[in-house]
């Protein structure tokens, strides 16, 4: 097991002094019985069963269905801390859906030289489609989930933006749900501020982005790839908790210059739509005329104002990593103010120097594919065998822009409930930020992500990660 007395504690400022957020908390846990609380643990464990949280393990036999491991202790963040944090997350998103309205219009920051003209030309992510394209509102990103770590009180780094189809929330919802119901007495005792509220909000804010085709109240639907989708519960989820329909690309078709879904009384015009489909498979006509997933012409449809697409096309040219090494510029470029929130150091292994470095330092660094998610296709190098390390080397000198690399951070630790008591494990955070025409809202706190394994840093539930609920205190 790694040395963990170098890491920030959460909970802990010592062996047995709890911090100020968790004083309450600490102090109702010591007087509890470890044996009913492991009791708890598993309670918790056949809830989740019950309710069929799960997700779907692809490259696997039978690409079978987990249940996400649920760590009953709580990650507690002050109201002072949150407060940070919603504004550093705010000034981000605003600058985010920015740079996006730029680069598919004028792009005034390739012109100032702020960011490499070829970074954009030669992304997959960057939809021809999309130029001159006027989205609902103005508004590209409606959800965003910005991974967040920490490595000391005060110090808050974003790891990336997800601004494409960010997942996770439901597994907020449900872990508070868990939560009040075995601990009903905690949330007496300590003033938790609510997220419950996600679905009603969600909803309102993607009717705040109706195209000027509405008429009358927008109708709002879910789109979803299937039940093979590994976050096809989270979709069932969302569409049911919002009171919207939840259909498949073959419910929908173009009527009228719009899009309808198909009812038992016929079709029914659809103003806004949360896709939860990527960008290749929405439109066989625009984009891969293979994909039996999307719907023909609807961006046909999206182009002419007739339908909001959520989030918009094209997005995930603002979450790709070589572009995410430049977010301090882009924050200051269509701001005019600092990152309140720092990036994480990066190294863009296209460019010469920062290619020979990462390469002489492969053992102490990081390296993510600049496309990839969910923790496939990366390196951690201080937890990577000598045949690892050499093979992933020959990757990265074959294609060296398809590569970031980044320092290995002292990730913040939070404990878990282990069969021996408490255990300090590694977390990351992720808020969900939903933006309409006149507003950013912040669910406080988001999904907090455990490396349930001793010493390891891959938080993703994929690689064997667990989540915990998130308590922002009401201060």
């Amino acid at each position: 097991m790694n040395d963990q007395s170098r890491f920030f504690d959460e909970m802990y400022a010592g062996q047995s002094e709890a911090r100020a957020p968790y004083a309450s908390y600490a102090e109702w846990f010591d007087s509890e019985d470890l044996d009913d609380l492991r009791r708890k643990s598993t309670d918790a464990e056949t809830f989740f069963r019950r309710t069929g949280i799960t997700f779907n393990v692809y490259g696997q036999a039978e690409a079978e269905e987990r249940l996400i491991p649920f760590d009953i202790v709580p990650r507690i963040i002050s109201g002072r801390e949150w407060s940070k944090l919603t504004r550093g997350i705010e000034q981000r998103v605003r600058a985010i859906n920015a740079f996006l309205y730029d680069i598919y219009h004028r792009q005034e920051i390739l012109r100032a030289g702020r960011v490499p003209k070829e970074l954009i030309d030669r992304n997959e992510a960057f939809l021809p489609q999309m130029i001159g394209v006027e989205p609902p509102g103005g508004v590209y990103t409606h959800i965003v989930g910005t991974d967040l770590v920490r490595t000391g009180e005060d110090d808050f780094f974003v790891l990336e933006d997800n601004a494409r189809t960010p997942s996770g929330v439901s597994y907020m919802l449900e872990n508070r749900e868990t939560m009040l119901q075995m601990f009903p007495e905690l949330f007496s005792r300590i003033k938790v501020q609510p997220v419950g509220n996600y679905p009603t909000s969600l909803r309102r804010s993607l009717a705040a982005c109706a195209p000027t085709a509405c008429d009358g109240d927008p109708t709002v639907a879910v789109l979803t790839p299937g039940i093979h989708n590994s976050a096809y519960f989270e979709h069932a989820f969302l569409a049911d908790q919002m009171g919207v329909e939840l259909v498949e690309g073959h419910d929908l078709r173009v009527v009228d210059g719009r899009i309808a879904m198909r009812t038992t009384e016929g079709y029914k015009p659809i103003d806004v739509i949360y896709r939860r489909v990527d960008d290749d498979f929405l439109d066989p006509l625009n984009f891969n005329p293979d994909s039996m997933l999307g719907v023909p012409g609807i961006m046909d449809v999206y182009r002419a104002g007739g339908i909001t697409i959520a989030n918009a096309p094209g997005t995930g040219i603002s979450d790709d990593k070589a572009i995410y090494s430049y977010m301090p510029d882009i924050v200051e470029f269509y701001t005019g103010e600092k990152a309140i929130l720092q990036n994480v150091p990066t190294w863009r292994c296209s460019e010469k120097d920062s290619l020979k470095y990462v390469l002489d330092n492969l053992p102490e660094l990081v390296v993510k594919e600049v496309h990839g998610s969910g923790g496939y296709g990366m390196l951690v190098g201080p937890a990577a065998s000598k045949k690892e390390i050499a093979e992933f080397r020959k990757k990265l000198e074959a294609k060296p822009g398809n590569y970031i690399a980044q320092p290995t951070l002292a990730l913040s630790t939070c404990p878990i409930l282990t069969a021996k008591g408490l255990a300090p494990r590694h977390v990351d955070l992720r808020p969900f930020a939903l933006m309409s025409p006149d507003r950013i809202t912040l669910t406080p706190g988001g999904l907090t992500r455990v490396a349930l394994k001793a010493g390891s840093l891959v938080v993703n539930s994929s690689q064997g990660g667990g989540t915990k609920d998130t308590w922002v205190l009401e201060e």
